[in-house]
């Protein structure tokens, strides 16, 4: 505040004094004058000259305001005179630009417009001028390192308070936020199209999957039922194996269709990586050939991930498949495992990897590599580089569903002519491993006396079943649907073993009738099978209930060793 006694105290001692004082107007607005007082002019007399400086402090407030905006900008802002000659550069100019304020003003614009970008520069200013309104354009510039830069401007006429033109005002910021972004929304947009072509595929296959896999039940089923009968000398023999190799082939051919799909009925478990890898060792050195050299790289300690057995073998078979094709004179095969952590805030975490704990397994090969445009399409359905005739185009896109559907990420680097690797991420797991139940190996009959009630509303389907179970010693009890299978079980005075059943029939599902049975016969062991997806299992059959699966098409020999191991398990405790 003003302390006028002190004021008149300091004029007395010094003679004349000079400031700023508050002031206020009979009216009550307040003003700031500047004086100059002056002691004693006459004996007594002090003389004091006042100027109303306030409308030149609000504009020196509103000059300083507007400088701290332009500097606190997140856009460059530029202004030149008439000359073309820098005459302010803030901070973000400096960011996008590389020149300091210091370097910049007094230098020429075209200190970062490139030479064939002059002509057009020019052009727009002489547009603007005349008069028209020009909108923001995008352009190039030239940084100080000699990178160019992608920039979005603005150019406008600068005005001194008379009117008159003294310059041009250029507001620019660096594209490549937006372009990022925009290639950020054409990948996710992509991923949305991809998304709904698989899930379109996904409909069809599973449509199909259903009606197909319980042909290819019977197919199957019949031809080992004639083996049986058909001795090796016999010359059906030949023609039924060759029946029953195509019905395999075709059964393959709905799985990979179903996994590429993600509608693959999964059976996962707690996995140990290294064991499955060791366990194919042997097989994979067959499978490359000799003139490739295989190399797998194990550290100490991986931990255990969750996932089906089967389909991981079938992941790992097909990028080794893959890599040793892109090898066709030799090379070098590499299968390493490692644990990864991703962090959510990591300088350059694997591409569309989520934070989190994995087990990461690399196929790098030193084949022949592939173009970019290749790589983009790669896990693409029938997508291939292979010739006509030597490739389906389902072994990379099976690859991806398979680890897409188990929560797991895939990701493939490639240079033409270096060589590919593709990293796989499955989830670590702190689920504990059970071991196994021991089995007979394939091939060896599978004999039992228990009673089973088969349910099965396909006829032809029940009848194989009944006879296949039959053939080896059970007792079998047949129902075509879940009431008559619950009415039977009622009236049926001795013991049952085992419950198979249809998970999909009509009025009373497969997972209804084994929930109802198993309070009934507290000891009754349930084995669920199906030729439909698993999507339509989980969302509406809920597989996932404890009941042992066995996925359509059945063989003879699937049948009778899941029937056994399901006989040998510990009793269920529903």
């Amino acid at each position: 505040g003003y302390d006028l006694p002190q004021t008149r105290q300091e004029l007395r001692e010094r003679g004349r004094l000079r400031g700023v004082l508050p002031l206020q107007r009979l009216d009550v607005t307040r003003l700031r004058v500047s004086y100059t007082a002056v002691a004693n002019v006459r004996p007594g007399l002090h003389l004091a000259i006042m100027r109303d400086i306030s409308s030149q402090q609000e504009s020196e407030w509103r000059v300083s305001l507007l400088a701290a905006i332009v500097e606190g900008s997140n856009d460059a802002i530029i202004s030149r005179d008439l000359a073309g000659t820098i005459v302010s550069w803030n901070g973000a100019a400096e960011k996008l630009f590389g020149y300091t304020e210091a370097e910049a003003v007094g230098q020429p614009a075209t200190l970062i417009i490139p030479a064939d970008r002059a002509v057009e520069e020019l052009a727009r200013i002489d547009r603007l001028l005349a008069g028209e309104k020009l909108g923001s354009y995008e352009t190039v510039r030239r940084r100080k390192d000699g990178r160019e830069v992608e920039i979005e401007k603005t150019l406008s006429l600068v005005r001194d308070r008379d009117g008159h033109l003294i310059g041009v005002s250029t507001t620019a910021h660096d594209l490549r936020p937006r372009r990022q972004m925009e290639a950020s929304l054409r990948r996710t947009e992509e991923q949305l199209r991809q998304s709904q072509k698989m899930e379109a595929i996904g409909r069809l296959a599973g449509g199909i999957a259903h009606d197909f896999n319980n042909l290819l039940t019977i197919i199957l089923g019949t031809a080992g039922l004639m083996l049986d009968t058909v001795g090796p000398d016999d010359a059906l023999h030949a023609d039924i194996l060759e029946v029953r190799k195509a019905s395999l082939q075709a059964a393959d051919l709905t799985r990979q269709l179903l996994a590429f799909s993600r509608q693959q009925v999964l059976q996962p478990r707690v996995l140990d990586l290294p064991e499955v890898l060791g366990g194919m060792e042997r097989m994979l050195r067959r499978l490359i050939g000799e003139d490739i050299e295989l190399a797998v790289v194990v550290p100490p300690s991986v931990g255990p991930i969750r996932a089906d057995p089967g389909q991981l073998e079938q992941v790992i078979m097909n990028l080794v498949v893959n890599a040793r094709d892109a090898m066709p004179d030799g090379g070098k095969l590499t299968l390493e495992l490692s644990n990864v952590r991703v962090a959510a805030d990591q300088a350059s975490p694997p591409p569309e990897v989520p934070a989190g704990v994995y087990v990461m397994l690399s196929v790098t090969d030193t084949g022949m590599g592939m173009e970019a445009d290749t790589v983009a399409r790669i896990f693409e359905p029938f997508f291939t580089t292979k010739e006509k005739g030597k490739g389906t185009g389902l072994g990379l896109a099976t690859v991806f569903g398979i680890v897409e559907q188990s929560g797991g990420h895939i990701a493939v680097e490639s240079k033409l002519h270096q060589g590919t690797t593709f990293r796989v991420y499955f989830p670590q797991t702190e689920q504990v491993r059970r071991p196994r139940s021991t089995l007979p190996p394939l091939g060896v009959p599978v004999e039992g006396g228990e009673t089973v009630l088969l349910v099965e509303d396909e006829p032809q389907i029940r009848q194989l079943l009944r006879v296949v179970l039959s053939r080896r010693g059970y007792r079998v009890l047949q129902a075509q649907n879940g009431g008559e299978a619950f009415l039977l079980s009622e009236q049926y005075p001795g013991t049952i073993d085992l419950l198979v059943t249809d998970m999909v029939m009509p009025r009373m599902t497969g997972r209804q009738l084994a929930e109802r049975l198993t309070v009934q016969r507290p000891g009754l062991r349930v084995l669920l099978i199906s030729g439909y997806t698993e999507d339509v299992l989980i969302h509406q059959q809920g597989l996932d209930v404890g009941f042992a699966f066995l996925p359509k098409p059945i063989t003879p020999e699937a049948l009778l060793r899941k029937v056994r191991e399901v006989l040998g398990a510990e009793r269920p405790s529903h």
